[in-house]
């Protein structure tokens, strides 16, 4: 009855979600997508950092705050590689300056020097770089950006339901104990499937064996996503990111695979520019 009620309020916040995200692909500016995944990213930085930074507010809303510039000069100076290694680098660094400024519980020290670093980066980037596409892609650049969203979410839901319903053969049980074998298979053919349509719809230009492969590689992505959010909230102790999206817990929890398949996608246009 329990897993009923949340499969419902999933389906009624994917049902405001959605729409809403469409919106911003094909009838919007670019810039509208970009004002959705901005404070996305800031608010998945700042629910990480919840979980290394449990007695430290500022420290989380200066590493959200980091997460929001990064994305402005990723988003802003793509084209210029003086802005992109000025950012890594400075990122890099900023972490552990600002532990040592406000130095805390040494026993925990070294964790928030890393997580403030990382963080940022982890969920900033990837994120921006779906609203980059939307302006540096001009004709599929909102496909793109659908195939990778749909990448991750197919993933979990082939997953969910395959595995409830075939589920026997524990797929990581030490990281995630529900998550199965069969379930896993699930989500790669939801995936395909996913992939094949989009080649028929909302993304002609790619060939088919493309996006089967793209949709493979970031399925499996998506799927070690997701585990590896499990791995700090298990290691943390803490079952949701946060509870902003009614039975999806936080922002973090819905968009941790898309942080993985992002990245592939963007990957894939870089290399194989003429197939886009």
């Amino acid at each position: 009855m329990a897993r009923a009620s949340n499969l419902a309020l999933r389906l009624a916040t994917a049902g405001v979600g959605v729409p809403v995200i469409l919106f911003l692909l094909y009838k919007s500016p670019p810039w509208g997508f970009f004002a959705l995944t901005t404070p996305a990213s800031m608010m998945c930085a700042y629910e990480l950092l919840s979980m290394t930074h449990s007695e430290d507010r500022i420290g989380r809303w200066f590493g959200a705050l980091m997460t929001g510039v990064i994305a402005s000069l990723v988003y802003f100076g793509a084209g210029d590689l003086r802005v992109v290694f000025t950012t890594l680098i400075t990122i890099a660094i900023v972490g552990p300056l600002f532990v040592l400024i406000r130095l805390g519980d040494i026993r925990t020290a070294a964790l928030r020097a890393v997580a403030l670093s990382f963080a940022p980066l982890y969920t900033g980037i990837p994120l921006t770089l779906l609203a980059l596409l939307r302006k540096a892609v001009p004709f599929e650049g909102s496909g793109y950006i659908l195939l990778a969203l749909g990448l991750a979410w197919t993933s979990d839901t082939g997953g969910y339901f395959a595995g409830r319903y075939f589920g026997k053969h524990k797929l990581y049980e030490a990281v995630s104990p529900k998550k199965t074998i069969e379930g896993s298979i699930g989500g790669l053919l939801a995936v395909m499937t996913w992939a094949t349509i989009g080649h028929f719809t909302f993304l002609q230009g790619p060939p088919l064996v493309h996006l089967i492969l793209l949709a493979l590689v970031g399925g499996a992505l998506s799927q070690a996503g997701d585990l590896a959010e499990s791995v700090f909230k298990r290691s943390m102790g803490v079952k949701d990111s946060g509870q902003l999206l009614p039975g999806h817990g936080g922002i973090l929890d819905r968009v941790d695979a898309v942080l993985l398949t992002a990245p592939v996608v963007f990957l894939y246009i870089l290399w194989f520019p003429r197939l886009s």
